[in-house]
């Protein structure tokens, strides 16, 4: 059974590691975008190319506003998953080993 344990303790680390990335990655989308950034600039477009597939379905529930807050929600969501799944499989390991 210590295998499933250390398997389900793995896959909270890499879980945790993309959340990360993800929550890191919105943030430094959210800071630039108040300076106009040069869309053809090849950081930027990754910037954008990586988080429109998590921003775009939060917009699309969201109604119209004149702020767009779906990096708070976004934010809010990733940090309701890293407390609930993460630690939800962590812990699920920590009992299988």
């Amino acid at each position: 059974m210590f295998i499933l344990g250390n398997l389900f303790i793995a896959f909270s680390q890499i879980i945790d590691i993309i959340l990360t990335i993800a929550y890191w990655l919105i943030l430094i989308r959210a800071l630039i975008s108040w300076v106009n950034p040069d869309p053809d600039n090849d950081i930027v477009r990754m910037l954008y190319r990586t988080t429109e597939p998590i921003l775009q379905p939060i917009r699309r529930v969201l109604p119209m506003l004149a702020v767009d807050i779906s990096p708070i929600i976004a934010f809010l969501a990733i940090m309701f998953l890293r407390s609930f799944l993460v630690q939800t499989l962590l812990e699920l390991g920590l009992r299988f080993k």
